[in-house]
């Protein structure tokens, strides 16, 4: 009797083990779901919406080839706020209650999506997120940090990026740029020191994601395409 008692109750303890394990598996690929399929579909229904080629323009295409002073002139001539504006009445634009201050398209990758003001993990879970800097197409060096899921989801395909490659950046007044990548390296997590680098007078741009085992973080250099 006293060896059943004893069997039964490691059998009750792993059965619980069991039970606790299928919940959490099916938890996390619940969640899984919700990044692959709903966020991914409601992501595509905003930026067709508020980021389409018929409401932006690629600056690079309405300047003579070459001409990178004239780019640059254009570029800090062009209206980049992304804060609201009382006297104006224009909105902050928003994407599940955060707000959006432009968008990133990485052609290789597939990724097109809003970028989002840094307001924590809440918003690092829904998109990209401005970490640090000046704001999209802006003068100087703007980190744009995204989870790697691994599933494909924001920069899980980083990795996969070569110098050479495009990068887009739209801001909120509409002006798209195009960026090419011209540093990608592997830094340790608390390595912060490519976020406040000198850019020479240009906009640039930093990408920031994790390894797929976590222990590092690859970092992406984009510069101003001439």
């Amino acid at each position: 009797m006293f060896v059943d008692s004893k069997y039964s109750k490691l059998l009750t303890v792993l059965l619980i083990i069991v039970i606790i394990g299928i919940v959490g598996l099916l938890g996390f690929l619940g969640y899984e779901m919700y990044t692959k399929y709903f966020l991914e579909e409601d992501t595509a229904k905003y930026m067709e919406e508020n980021f389409n080629t018929n409401n932006v323009t690629t600056v690079q295409e309405n300047v003579a080839t070459g001409d990178f002073n004239e780019l640059l002139n254009f570029v800090n001539q062009s209206p980049t706020e992304t804060t609201e504006s009382t006297e104006s009445g224009n909105q902050k634009k928003m994407f599940k209650g955060f707000e959006v201050v432009g968008a990133i398209e990485i052609p290789k990758t597939n990724v097109d999506l809003p970028i989002l003001k840094d307001m924590g993990p809440k918003a690092m879970n829904t998109a990209v997120v401005q970490q640090y800097g000046p704001g999209p197409n802006q003068v100087g060096d703007t980190v744009i940090a995204g989870h790697n899921y691994r599933n494909g989801q924001f920069f899980s395909n980083n990795y996969k990026l070569e110098i050479g490659d495009t990068i887009y950046i739209t801001d909120n007044s509409g002006t798209r740029l195009r960026y090419v990548i011209y540093n990608k390296y592997e830094t340790k997590p608390e390595d912060a020191d490519y976020m406040d680098r000198d850019t020479g007078g240009k906009p640039e741009i930093s990408l920031t994601t994790c390894t797929d085992d976590s222990k590092a973080r690859i970092i992406i250099w984009a510069k101003l395409a001439e």
